[in-house]
């Protein structure tokens, strides 16, 4: 069924800049199926109540958000617990909920889908009272996310170049990990909270990780040598790594995690600050969002 009304919430300051050529292709597939749209900039004085008004006063069909996995994030949340889908325009560094969703990095594609694609529920985090949609974590990547934030080049070189930098400055955390009533303490240099599977880069976090099972998974990144480095990197870029014997997944439906010193907390890509208590919990089907058509199995 193809929407009436679309409303595309437009991050400019995403990490691949957005213009008039957006514009110009939103206008075109607007021209080819006849639904009819209006754009929302989002700018840095821009607040979660006005895009809610716009939504009220447009009454859209569909949510289409342009920009990165904040921008998703924000959107997320705004939509939770509605029935107005989500569709994710990968717009940003990474966009890696487009790629986790089977969108891909292409905005025709994502755009096609409003004519081709399926609704379907996902489940959300709620990690210290702030939404998640697809991953979160403390320790190494979160501040690799750090760096990448406070650089003004943007891309996949630049996440690289902060991660080497980290690489060798490698710290250990002491986490108590309460989970289902269950209480353990285990030495890390990364602990993820994932709902999704994977990183915009490609590399496989979560290898059990699904969007709608009610589920999240703990991944616990163990102090490993330098020298096994490129053997947990392959292990991550060919979705294996619960393989490693330095690697540790949980699944829950809660948990609450206290560390050994305060660390900073990254959530779908945007630092939080600085913490030692994280309480996670999921939100089942909270949200709505189009993705492709999965094929069926034999088709």
């Amino acid at each position: 069924m193809i929407p009436v009304k679309v409303l595309f919430i437009i991050n400019t300051k995403s990490g691949n800049r957005l213009g008039a050529g957006l514009e110009a292709i939103i206008s075109e597939e607007s021209r080819k199926t006849g639904f009819e749209y209006q754009i929302y900039r989002l700018h840095q004085d821009n607040t979660e109540q006005m895009i809610r008004e716009e939504i009220d006063e447009f009454k859209p069909d569909v949510v289409a958000a342009a920009g990165g996995d904040g921008t998703v994030n924000l959107m997320s949340k705004i939509l939770c617990d509605s029935e107005l889908p989500l569709l994710i325009i990968p717009a940003g560094s990474a966009n890696g909920m487009a790629k986790e969703l089977g969108i891909g990095n292409r905005i025709e594609s994502a755009l096609s889908l409003l004519t081709t694609g399926v609704r379907r529920k996902i489940d959300l985090l709620k990690i210290n009272n702030i939404h998640c949609i697809h991953l979160a974590d403390v320790g190494l990547n979160a501040r690799i996310v750090k760096r990448f934030e406070n650089d003004v080049r943007r891309g996949m070189l630049t996440y690289a170049k902060h991660l080497l930098a980290e690489i060798f400055l490698i710290r250990q955390y002491r986490f108590h990990i309460t989970t289902d009533g269950e209480s353990i303490v285990r030495k890390a240099v990364s602990l993820t909270f994932a709902n999704a599977s994977k990183y915009g880069t490609g590399v496989v976090i979560n290898p059990i990780g699904k969007l709608d099972d009610g589920k999240f998974e703990l991944v616990i990144i163990k102090p490993f040598p330098r020298a096994k480095l490129l053997s947990i990197a392959w292990k991550m870029f060919n979705g294996t790594l619960q393989t490693s014997e330095y690697a540790e997944v949980i699944r829950s439906g809660k948990a609450s995690i206290r560390t050994s010193r305060r660390t900073t907390l990254q959530v779908d890509g945007e630092v939080i600050g600085k913490t030692r208590q994280i309480e996670v919990r999921i939100l089942p089907g909270a949200l709505t969002v189009i993705t492709p058509r999965q094929e069926e199995p034999g088709s």
